[in-house]
């Protein structure tokens, strides 16, 4: 059973303080686990990847990583898978935290994975034309290989590259203009206390730090935020003069909640707003080794990070969504039921609809009015309805669209059906209803006119 599917008979409980899963927007993604983001703001719209924790699993073995996309902070657009670690063929498992930047007109995707020849883990480097990938290993082999993790690359003002990483030490190295190879030595960051804080009841690893750096520049002043104590994991941030330090101690930004180990950050700034990017085990089934990434926006104090909590919310919408452009349907706020799937026209499909599962758009800007719903559906079984509903998956019925049998799950067609009385901005639901035990229906996209 998918993670989707549980959310047919799962409740989040107390985690969501009583909300119910129809109110709730963090973590961002229902679909299938996600962890260790690293958020990328590239030409208008935030992008993050992640990996990606396999249903009921019990370790770190992870294959792939994730992408998802979002330009008003709210509903996030699911993509194609951009990279795995079939990509790497020196490589034999771990595909973990990583990060994407973008230079040279390229963009280039640093990850950690085993080095099948050596056992260790060690840094590779993927490289696409676009940042939706897909991703093709840039070297042939490790860019740099010590056997620790969790690659950070920040490219500076005076367009130097630095790349840092590691698990249980913090190393960093420069790299060069072509962003797959490095010059000088491998540096060793010295970990004091006051650089980095205080490890918590363990005296033989005094300083704080564990692993998981994420390094930015902000109004001058470079900032080392990473993953601190184990286990579970805080985060923290030191901040510098320099992108090689020396680092001054800055605090904690969130604390360890959840019932996940780990924690992994992430910080941009999108639409004169800063948002802190980070995992933890909020949906059902989530676990040190299930993880979710969520997303909070917060405000600076002078240099100062606030100190932040997980929440269910999510932060707040930018901008409402247009429903009278072509909506891909894996764009979402909130699910109940339904899967993705690689989709023969491009892009994703929204899968795996029964009876009862939904999807949740927030905050559509109908305006005036809208008289008409469009959208690219398929069926290999009986197909089934769209209920459209405002403000609630049993909200006002504003229209019902039949969606007939197609004679194969990528067998697409447009249907079309009359919409009244949607006015104004609502969240909008599509509630999908049917009969049979198999899965209803495929959704491509849709469309109000």
């Amino acid at each position: 059973m998918g993670l989707a599917a549980m959310f047919s008979f799962l409740w989040l409980g107390s985690v969501l303080s009583g909300a119910g899963v129809s109110k709730a927007e963090n973590p961002i993604v229902q679909t299938i686990y996600t962890a260790d983001p690293a958020p990328l703001v590239y030409d208008g719209r935030v992008y993050i990847f992640t990996g990606h924790d396999e249903d009921n699993s019990v370790g770190y073995n992870m294959w792939d990583w994730r992408l998802f996309s979002s330009t008003d902070m709210a509903n996030w657009q699911h993509h194609p898978v951009p990279m795995s670690l079939s990509t790497f063929s020196w490589a034999s498992a771990q595909a973990w935290a990583g990060q994407v930047v973008a230079r040279n007109e390229k963009f280039y995707f640093y990850v950690p994975v085993r080095n099948r020849a050596t056992n260790r883990m060690a840094i590779g480097v993927g490289v696409s034309d676009a940042v939706t990938g897909p991703y093709v290993d840039a070297i042939g082999g490790p860019l740099l290989e010590n056997g620790e993790i969790d690659p950070t690359v920040f490219i500076d003002d005076d367009g130097q590259a630095y790349l840092y990483w590691g698990n249980p030490n913090l190393w960093y190295v420069s790299l060069n203009e072509d962003m797959v190879s490095y010059s000088g030595d491998l540096t060793q960051v010295d970990l004091t206390v006051e650089g980095f804080g205080e490890r918590l009841g363990n005296p033989d690893r005094p300083t704080a730090f564990e692993e998981a750096p994420w390094l930015y520049k902000r109004d001058g002043l470079y900032y080392m935020v990473y993953a601190g104590n184990c286990c579970p994991e805080d985060i923290r941030y030191s901040t510098g003069p320099t992108a090689t330090g020396p680092w001054t101690y800055g605090g904690v930004i969130m604390p360890a909640e959840g019932t996940s180990s780990t924690n992994h950050p992430g910080i941009i700034d999108y639409n004169n707003v800063s948002y802190f990017v980070y995992h933890n085990s909020f949906l059902p089934g989530g676990s040190s080794f299930t993880r979710s990434v969520a997303v909070e926006s917060f405000f600076y104090n002078g240099t100062e990070i606030p100190e932040l909590h997980m929440t269910t919310e999510g932060p707040a919408q930018i901008h409402p969504l247009d429903p009278y452009t072509l909506q891909e349907a894996e764009t979402m706020a909130w699910e109940e039921g339904v899967e993705t799937e690689d989709c023969n026209e491009g892009t994703l499909n929204i899968c795996d609809i029964n009876d009862g599962d939904y999807i949740k758009v927030r905050g559509v800007a109908f305006g005036e009015g809208a008289v008409k719903f469009n959208a690219r559906v398929s069926s290999a079984a009986n197909g089934g309805n769209i209920e459209l509903h405002l403000g609630s998956k049993d909200g006002q019925l504003i229209g019902t669209c039949t969606v007939p049998a197609t004679g194969g799950w990528q067998e697409w067609v447009t249907v079309s059906c009359p919409v009244s009385g949607a006015t104004g901005t609502h969240d909008l639901f599509l509630y999908f209803a049917g009969s049979g035990t198999d899965y209803l229906f495929n959704i491509n996209w849709w469309q109000f006119e």
